[in-house]
């Protein structure tokens, strides 16, 4: 089941990670300069972060098996 990561904005976790795993996405600072995501309270801040370094862990990977 699909949980709130930004309350601020209600971003699903399911949401985000789809987001994260098509837009090549390195930094939170990125991630708010392209959608309305940890942009305001920032107490999702450290969750979004690690759902960043995630994302790029899967790419890295996907890269690595192409």
């Amino acid at each position: 089941m699909a949980e709130v990561v930004c309350l601020c904005n209600e971003v699903l976790d399911l949401d985000l990670r789809e987001y994260l795993d098509s837009h090549s996405i390195n930094s939170i600072d990125e991630l708010r300069e392209q959608a309305s995501i940890c942009n305001k309270c920032m107490q999702c801040q450290e969750l979004v972060e690690s759902e960043i370094y995630m994302a790029r862990i899967r790419r890295q990977s996907a890269a690595g098996q192409a």
